[in-house]
């Protein structure tokens, strides 16, 4: 008979995966005796580092991410990015380890106090099987429930002596997931968006994990109606060169209004339309629009204050919507308008991004964890094909330089430039070791301002002049950049420095970085 390792290897395997993320410990060690050579282990300093590379990973790929933690004390360090997986609807299997069952009513040394508790409520289902020869069984069990939409992680502990234990093979079955919508309820919808004369699509990562780009192009052309991202969005969702793409909507009610005041019908789609930074004021929406909301997660749909809502794939919906309706005899709305022209006498952020946008390779994907940056960011480099835009939808830091990685690893004969904030990117710094080793084609462009600069533009909301904390004076990402074995990098403060850099960077089939000082 198998064991539960031989059973485990095989139904990863079947189910494509064959990649595991991991930082090992004394309690997973027997899960990787005699690793078979067509699976590879990618090592992470830190188990945030881990999860933040297999949530990478998974979204590029499309397909669950194996996890692999050690104990408790690993769970406690991943959980910041447990909780990013679980905003960014990211399909993880994480095991953590535990000690052997045979001692552990004598709670023994990295015994793990009710581990199924602990990354609660920030996991789609856990579970710490009764016996060992369950554990394959609710590995795949921990598959289905993390690809099931609204995707997810999942997580599972597992004894150290559950390994070698004996068990019965698990083989892999097809699950079909895809929700089209209810016929009814998109005929309603597709009839309320033939009426309006001035409709607006607001798009979120959702249409991105769905693959809904090309039909939602096809919607919006044959609608006429205006497309903007919705807040916060975590990908890319729709080309931001596009004469009917209006910008991205802001997470404050007052702005939200201004920027969507001029719609009679707004359709959100793959996301949270109303998610708020701070309390404002004002209507949640314009309040003459009719609004409706679709997308795959129960949770947005149930808590969307306003308008009717489609449980659904957005991909889906899009074509049927498409199906259904005509070329609309309406007016297009008016294009976005072009970015201000910059002074290139100083090196700011916003001619940072400039250059960048200037100079970005045909094949670049771009993953941005720079909070102050973003909204530059967003008016100068106009993305314009799918899923080359990845961060976070968690709000937290720490995400970004690993997800690169991950990214990366996913995708490998693309280029990923990843851009950071200096505070970001010292939440995950050690991303720069896990890309060495790998040999990954990615330019790490760290934007040193030398502060936590958001918190300072937030602390202007609650009237504050000073915030505490926020002074990042003293980094040296160059010379961190070389601690972890990439080659020397670039400390740059003028654009053509800057230019030359970038160049330099995209001629190397591996990690580089470049830190950029700005004014």
């Amino acid at each position: 008979m198998p064991t539960v390792r031989d059973a485990t290897i095989r139904l990863l395997r079947d189910l494509g995966i064959t990649t595991i993320f991991g930082n090992p410990g004394s309690t997973e060690l027997p899960m990787f005796r005699d690793f078979p050579e067509d699976f590879r282990y990618i090592l992470g300093l830190q188990e945030s580092v881990v999860v933040g590379m297999a949530d990478g990973y998974a979204l590029a790929t499309r397909n669950a991410a194996m996890v692999n933690l050690h104990s408790s004390a690993g769970t406690g360090h991943a959980l910041g990015n447990i909780f990013a997986a679980y905003k960014n609807q990211s399909p993880l299997i994480v095991t953590a380890g535990q000690q052997a069952r045979s001692i552990m009513p004598f709670e023994p040394f990295l015994h793990a106090e009710r581990p199924t508790e602990f990354p609660r409520p920030f996991v789609k289902w856990t579970v710490e099987p009764a016996r060992a020869q369950d554990v394959p069984i609710a590995i795949a069990r921990a598959y289905y429930e993390a690809m099931t939409p609204p995707c997810g992680p999942v997580f599972i502990s597992v004894p150290v002596d559950d390994w070698d234990v004996e068990c019965d093979w698990v083989d892999a079955r097809g699950v079909a997931t895809l929700n089209p919508g209810d016929p009814a309820a998109i005929a309603k919808l597709a009839a309320a968006l033939a009426r309006a004369k001035r409709p607006a699509f607001v798009l979120g990562a959702g249409t991105a994990r769905d693959g809904a780009w090309e039909a939602l192009i096809a919607l919006a052309e044959q609608q006429k109606a205006a497309v903007y991202t919705a807040p916060y969005a975590s990908r890319n969702v729709f080309p931001e060169d596009h004469p009917l793409f209006g910008g991205f909507v802001p997470a404050f009610k007052e702005r939200m209004n201004a920027m969507l005041g001029g719609h009679d019908f707004i359709l959100s789609m793959g996301g949270p339309l109303n998610l708020y930074h701070a309390e404002g004021f004002g209507p949640h929406l314009p309040e003459d629009a009719e609004c409706w909301t679709v997308g795959d997660n129960p949770g947005v749909l149930a808590w969307a204050p306003v308008g009717n809502a489609i449980l659904g794939n957005t991909r889906a919906i899009a074509q049927a919507l498409v199906a259904l309706g005509k070329p609309a005899n309406r007016a297009a709305p008016e294009p976005r308008p072009a970015p201000a022209e910059l002074n290139r006498a100083v090196l700011d952020d916003r001619l940072a991004l400039r250059t960048i946008a200037d100079t970005l390779p045909a094949n670049a994907i771009i993953v941005e964890e720079a909070p102050t940056t973003r909204p530059i960011m967003q008016a100068y480099l106009r993305l314009n094909r799918p899923d080359c835009f990845y961060t976070t939808a968690s709000g937290g830091l720490g995400y970004g330089m690993p997800a690169a990685v991950g990214v990366s690893l996913a995708r490998p004969d693309e280029r990923v430039i990843a851009i950071m904030g200096d505070g970001s990117a010292m939440y995950g710094i050690q991303s720069l070791f896990s890309a060495f080793q790998l040999g990954s084609p990615i330019t790490f462009v760290i934007i040193n301002n030398s502060k936590y600069q958001a918190l300072r533009d937030f602390g202007q909301t609650f009237g504050m002049q000073q915030v505490v904390g926020t002074d990042l004076s003293g980094l040296d990402f160059c010379a961190l950049a070389t601690g972890h074995g990439l080659p020397a990098g670039r400390k740059v403060s003028d654009v053509a420095a800057l230019e030359q850099a970038l160049a330099d960077s995209y001629a190397v089939n591996g990690p580089t970085l470049i830190e950029v000082m700005v004014a």
